[in-house]
C-alpha cells in the first residue's frame, strides 16, 4: 500500500484483545511495507558500519606504502558513501509510508465503529478520549509501527559488526561483542518506570483533553450561567497536572538518553586502552586498530535505535490500548443480522413496554423520565445497549437486531434530543441518503426553516443561494433553536418508514412549534412517525397518544381526553406539582361523590 492509494478498500477487521496484539496485528498487516523498509535500513546501516572497514583498510595500506590497495580502499569508500546515501533515502521513504499508511488503517477502522456504533458510541466513551485515540494517539501507533523495521536493521547491523570484529580481530573483537548487548540492555530495568510515567503523563492529557472538549462544547451554557472562570480554573489546573507529568517522564528519558551516550563512551575507552596495549605487544597493526576504534564509534549511530524503539513502545503502547478499546466495543445486534436483507414495513411495536405504533399514523410518547425516554427512542431504532436483555422493537412482527444494520437503518430513523450538525454548506448538510418523495424545500418549510435560511444567507457574503452558505462545525452560529430545527429538516428528507423523533422541538417558542407540528403533520402523511414529547402542541396533532410509565405503557388515548382522565399525563404534560395534582384527585373525587349523592336522591 502506497499513500497515493490510501484511504484501503477494507482496512480489516483488527485484533483489540489488547494493545500489544493491536500493534502486533497492525505490523503483520504492513509485512510488505516492514520488508522493504528492512531491506533498505540494511543497506544503510551496512553501508555506515563498512566505512570503519574501508577506513581502517586505507590506513594499513597507507602504513605499508601500497597505492593499490590504498586505491581499492577509496573505492571501497565511495561505494559505501553511495550506498549510505540511497538506504537512507530510500529508508526515509517506506519508513513514512508505514508510519501514514498505519495511521490511516487505525483512522479508517474508527471512523467505521463511530459509523456501526451511531450515538452509543458517545455513551460508552467520552468524547474527548476518542478526539485524543483519532488525533495524537493515530500518530504514536504510526510512529511504534514504522520505527520497528529500522529498530530491526539496526539490530541485524549491530550483530554483523560484532561477528566481523571478532573474525577480523579476535583480540579487540572479543571485548566488543561483549560491550555492545551490555550497552544495549543496560536501559531494560529503566523502562518499566519510564512506561508507568508516560502512561501516568497520556492518562493526565487524555484528561485535559476530555476536560477541555467539553468546556468547549458547552461554551454557550456556561457563558450564559457565569460559569467560564470556574471551567478554566478546572483546565488550568488539568494542563498543569499535564505539565508536571511530562516533565516527569521527559526527565527518565533524559537519564536513558544519558546511559546511551556514557555506556558507549566507556566502551570506547576500555577499546583504546585495551588496543594500545596490544599494538605495543606487537600483536595487532595500527589499521587493526584503527578499525576496530572507528566500528565502536559507528556502532553508536544503530545502538541510539534502541532506545527509539524503547521510546516509541511505551507511548503507542497505551494509545494502541486506548484505541483497542474503542474498536472492540460492539452493538448489542449483529451487524450482519441473521434474516435477509429486506426493509420490513409495518406496525412499530416495543414488547419491553407494550408501545404500539401504527403503521402511517403519527403516534406521541409521553414519557416523564427523559432518560427512559432516550433510551426507548434508542431501542425502536433496534439501538438495544449491549448491557441490556430487553427484547428488540418489531416492524411488521420483523425483530431489528435480527436485520443487517443497513436494512434495520432504512426501516427506522432516528433523531435523538442533541443532534449533530456537520460542518460544510447547507447543500451538503442536507445531501443524505433519501427516498426522493421529500424536496429540501418542503422539508425546510415544514421544519419552520425560513428564518435560518435569511441568518444563513446574511453571514454568508460570497453565496448568492442560502443552500451554498455553510454551517460551522456543529451549528456552532446558530441558536439551538435553529439547530434543530435544521437536524429535523435533515430527518425529514429522509423519509424513512418509521420516523422516531426525541424532543423535536424543545428549543423553538410555542408560535413555531405549532407550525412545525402542522409540517410534520402534512409532511409525514401516510407514514409512520412517532414523536417523544410533552408539549401540548405536539401533542394535540397526534392521532394517538401513548403514557409511558416505570418502564409501560400506562395509557392510550387522545391528548384532551388523557388531559381529563388520566392524572400521570396530565401531571408531565402541564408540569403540575404534587400539591397541585393532589388537590386536582381531591377535586375529581369530590364530583364523584356529588354525582353519586344526586343519583341516590334521585
Amino acid at each position: 500500500m502506497q499513500i497515493q492509494d490510501l484511504p484501503y478498500p477494507d482496512p480489516g477487521v483488527p485484533d483489540a484483545h489488547s494493545g500489544p496484539r493491536f500493534l502486533v496485528w497492525l505490523g503483520r498487516n504492513q509485512l510488505g511495507g516492514q520488508v522493504k523498509a528492512l531491506v533498505w535500513g540494511l543497506l544503510h546501516f551496512v553501508s555506515v558500519s563498512a566505512l570503519p572497514f574501508c577506513v581502517g583498510f586505507a590506513v594499513q595500506a597507507v602504513a605499508d606504502r601500497s597505492g593499490a590497495r590504498l586505491g581499492l580502499a577509496g573505492g571501497l569508500i565511495a561505494l559505501s558513501g553511495l550506498g549510505i546515501a540511497l538506504g537512507d533515502t530510500m529508508l526515509h521513504r517506506a519508513a513514512i509510508t508505514n508510519w501514514i499508511t498505519a495511521a490511516a488503517r487505525v483512522q479508517q477502522l474508527l471512523a467505521r465503529k463511530t459509523a456501526l456504533l451511531g450515538s452509543a458510541l458517545t455513551r460508552r466513551v467520552a468524547a474527548g478520549e476518542i478526539v485524543a485515540v483519532s488525533t495524537g494517539d493515530v500518530e504514536k501507533i504510526g510512529w511504534f509501527v514504522e520505527a520497528v523495521s529500522r529498530f530491526t536493521a539496526a539490530a541485524v547491523t549491530i550483530v554483523l559488526v560484532c561477528v566481523a570484529l571478532v573474525v577480523y580481530q579476535p583480540a579487540l573483537g572479543v571485548v566488543v561483542a561483549v560491550g555492545v548487548p551490555v550497552l544495549a540492555l543496560s536501559v531494560l530495568p529503566l523502562l518499566p518506570r519510564a512506561t508507568r510515567r508516560a502512561d501516568f503523563q497520556r492518562e493526565k492529557a487524555g484528561h485535559a483533553t476530555e476536560l477541555a472538549s467539553d468546556t468547549v462544547a458547552g461554551l454557550r451554557v456556561l457563558r450564559g450561567i457565569g460559569g467560564e472562570e470556574l471551567f478554566l480554573d478546572r483546565y488550568r489546573r488539568a494542563s498543569q497536572e499535564v505539565r508536571h507529568a511530562a516533565v516527569r517522564s521527559a526527565r527518565m528519558w533524559s537519564l536513558i538518553s544519558a546511559i546511551q551516550v556514557l555506556l558507549p563512551g566507556i566502551l570506547l575507552i576500555a577499546v583504546v586502552w585495551h588496543g594500545v596495549n596490544l599494538a605495543r605487544e606487537g600483536r595487532i597493526t595500527v589499521g587493526e586498530m584503527v578499525t576496530v576504534y572507528s566500528a565502536v564509534m559507528i556502532l553508536s549511530y544503530p545502538l541510539r535505535h534502541f532506545e527509539e524503539i524503547a521510546m516509541a513502545y511505551s507511548f503507542s503502547r497505551p494509545s494502541a490500548q486506548r484505541a483497542a478499546r474503542v474498536l472492540s466495543l460492539e452493538r448489542a445486534t449483529d451487524g450482519e443480522g441473521s434474516r435477509e436483507a429486506v426493509v420490513p414495513t409495518g406496525d412499530l411495536y416495543d414488547p419491553a413496554t407494550g408501545l404500539l405504533a401504527p403503521a402511517g399514523r403519527l403516534t406521541a410518547v409521553v414519557c416523564g423520565d427523559p432518560d427512559a425516554a432516550g433510551e426507548l427512542a434508542e431501542r425502536l431504532g433496534g439501538h438495544t445497549a449491549v448491557s441490556s436483555d430487553l427484547p428488540s422493537a418489531l416492524v411488521g412482527g420483523v425483530p431489528l437486531d435480527e436485520l443487517p444494520l443497513d436494512s434495520a437503518r432504512s426501516a427506522v430513523l432516528v433523531q435523538d434530543k442533541d443532534p449533530v450538525l456537520l460542518s460544510g454548506t447547507l447543500r451538503e448538510l442536507l445531501d443524505v441518503p433519501a427516498s426522493g418523495d421529500v424536496s429540501p424545500e418542503e422539508a425546510l418549510s415544514a421544519a419552520q426553516c425560513g428564518d435560518v435560511l435569511d441568518a444563513l444567507a446574511q453571514g454568508a457574503l460570497d453565496a448568492d443561494d442560502p443552500m451554498d452558505a455553510r454551517v460551522t462545525e456543529r451549528g456552532r452560529s446558530l441558536s439551538g433553536g435553529q439547530r434543530q430545527r435544521l437536524a429535523l429538516a435533515r430527518s425529514l428528507i429522509t423519509a424513512p418508514g418509521v420516523l422516531v423523533l426525541d424532543e423535536p422541538t424543545s428549543a423553538v417558542d410555542s408560535h413555531t412549534e405549532a407550525r412545525i407540528a402542522d409540517g410534520i403533520r402534512s409532511l409525514r402523511q401516510g407514514r409512520t412517525t412517532v414523536v417523544f414529547t410533552s408539549s401540548p402542541l405536539l401533542l394535540d396533532h397526534a392521532d394517538r397518544v401513548v403514557l409511558v410509565h416505570e418502564g409501560e405503557v400506562a395509557a392510550v388515548g387522545m391528548h384532551r381526553e388523557l388531559l381529563h382522565s388520566e392524572p400521570r399525563y396530565r401531571a408531565v404534560v402541564t408540569r403540575e406539582t404534587d400539591d397541585e395534582t393532589a388537590a386536582h384527585e381531591l377535586g375529581r373525587l369530590q364530583e364523584l361523590e356529588a354525582l353519586e349523592e344526586i343519583e341516590e336522591t334521585a
